[in-house]
């Protein structure tokens, strides 16, 4: 630790001189207090012998003013104040021993005193009343009383206890004297520390306003002009006590301040030109992040447009599979139309065989309905043109309903036809035989084209069952197109998370760009306050 020099000593002999002067003065007023303790001591020793000289006088009394009751009375009860007298007189005897301790002369009273009281107590007090409890010596006991032997033991006490007393009376303005002088004395001590205490300390407050208050008002004033931002003085307080190297201390503060704030003002210029650059990059990050969000919105707004034309295709082609498996019932209904055809034109063949079988034998019964054979022929012809008409409908529309209409309005004309034609039979019996030989030609020709739609309606039969095969395939190629749109709707749904989740990170960005660009701002208005600040020292 450096040596110092002025404010220590200064303070040392000051507070040295302080404890002195109180040490002295507190042990001059202790000194004090002991005499007027002890005077007061004193004093109330003799209060209490005196008190207690009263009680032994009144002990006495109740004892003689008992037994003086006791003799007049001869009760019993009359003795109570004899006895509460020789029970205090004990306990006076003892207490005055006590208080009176060593004292020669008052001890010496104080035991002849208490010899007469109980050689009363003995030869008058006890004799008296042994000898009053006999009705037969109550006489004597009187007598003991009235003889005077006992004022004489009264005189003897009252003549110590007053010897006593006088000497007490004769103390006690002693230590009256005493506790005036010892109280004075106190009192004098007391007031004489104090303007010696009150001395040293406008010394010592002198000294101090010497050598440490107006130094350091010169100190503190330096400190107030570096306060208001002068760093071009410095303090004279320089010596080698305390002032002095706080003085020193200063100046070298004030040096690293001035230091300070020029590198300060470097350090504040180079802070706002990079706030400004952070500003700008922030600000080009921002408008760089807005365009990637817009960008990042017309993707989730196409995203979103694909998703409900995804959802539209798929429901499309979930139509098209139902018209797809429509289509194949139809064609299994018309696959089994074309069978059902196809049996009839095998009945057909079958009938056309029996009709020329029976042709025959009608040609071999009677040659004479050649007419009604021309006829029936000519039913037959249209009959056959009629089936196969049905055929080619059946074919052609594969509703098999209207094609039969038609084929039953027909056979209603033909039937219309063949009935007008019976009328006719008999007149044209003899064209029979030529209708019969005609008529077996046609239906040979009619079985032939019988057998031609059979086959016919068989290819027909396998071209619809193809294509039912490729509407089966058509609706298995629509169901995975479906399957496959559906698996396309959920990348798209996971598309569109990822771009919410972007557009999210996006914002974001965007928000923390902002901050950024407002903590530029900050740091910018920072450094210039700074720099203000910075100019605020004159260096």
């Amino acid at each position: 630790m450096p040596i110092t020099f002025g404010l220590n000593r200064t303070l040392g002999s000051a507070i040295g001189a302080i404890a002195l002067v109180s040490v002295l003065s507190s042990g001059a007023v202790l000194n004090a207090l002991d005499q007027l303790h002890d005077a007061t001591e004193a004093r109330r020793r003799v209060v209490l012998v005196l008190r207690d000289l009263d009680v032994f006088r009144a002990a006495m009394l109740n004892q003689e003013t008992g037994l003086r009751g006791y003799l007049i009375t001869g009760r019993d009860s009359s003795l109570e104040p004899y006895h509460v007298g020789r029970s205090a007189l004990s306990e006076v005897t003892s207490r005055l021993r006590g208080l009176i301790g060593t004292d020669a002369e008052p001890s010496k009273l104080l035991e002849e005193a208490i010899v007469a009281a109980q050689s009363w107590q003995r030869d008058i007090g006890e004799s008296a009343i042994r000898l009053a409890a006999d009705p037969t010596t109550r006489t004597d006991a009187v007598r003991i009383e009235a003889e005077g032997k006992g004022k004489q033991f009264f005189d003897t006490l009252r003549e110590k206890l007053a010897a006593i007393e006088t000497t007490e009376e004769k103390n006690r303005s002693i230590q009256t004297e005493r506790l005036a002088d010892a109280e004075r004395d106190a009192k004098t001590t007391l007031w004489l520390g104090t303007l010696l205490t009150l001395l040293f300390c406008a010394g010592i407050g002198v000294a101090i306003n010497r050598w440490i208050v107006r130094p350091l008002g010169g100190v503190l004033g330096f400190v107030e002009r570096v306060g208001t931002g002068d760093l071009t003085g410095r303090t004279v307080a320089t010596g080698r006590d305390e002032v002095g190297r706080l003085g020193t201390t200063l100046n070298a503060m004030v040096e690293g301040l001035a230091d300070l704030a020029r590198t300060n003002r470097a350090a504040t210029a180079d802070l706002n030109a990079a706030a400004a650059e952070i500003r700008a990059s922030a600000q080009e990050q921002a408008a760089s992040v807005e365009e990637q969000f817009a960008a990042v919105q017309e993707t989730a707004a196409t995203i979103d447009e694909i998703s409900q034309s995804g959802a539209q295709i798929s429901k499309r082609a979930t139509e098209v599979i139902a018209t797809a498996q429509a289509a194949a019932q139809t064609a299994r209904s018309g696959l089994r139309a074309a069978g059902d055809t196809a049996k009839a034109m095998e009945s057909i063949r079958e009938q056309g065989e029996a009709v020329a079988g029976n042709i025959v034998a009608l040609s071999e019964r009677t040659q004479a309905i050649g007419e009604i054979i021309v006829t029936v022929n000519d039913i037959s012809e249209r009959t056959h043109l009629l089936a196969l008409n049905a055929a080619i409908e059946a074919a052609a529309a594969g509703e098999q309903g209207l094609s039969f209409t038609v084929v039953a309005s027909e056979m209603k004309l033909l039937a219309d036809q063949a009935k007008n034609a019976t009328v006719q039979v008999r007149g044209i019996l003899g064209e029979i035989q030529r209708g019969i030989n005609a008529s077996v030609m046609l239906t040979e020709e009619a079985v032939k084209r019988a057998a031609a739609g059979k086959t016919r309606t068989d290819s027909t039969v396998r071209t619809i069952e193809e294509m039912a095969a490729r509407v089966e395939e058509s609706v298995q190629t629509f169901q995975q197109i479906v399957a496959s749109t559906n698996q396309q709707l959920l990348g798209i749904e996971q598309v569109t998370g990822a771009l919410h989740n972007i557009r999210q990170a996006s914002q974001q960005t965007a928000a923390g760009t902002r901050e950024v660009e407002t903590a530029s701002a900050n740091l910018t208005e920072l450094a210039g306050e700074l720099m203000t600040r910075s100019e605020r020292y004159r260096i």
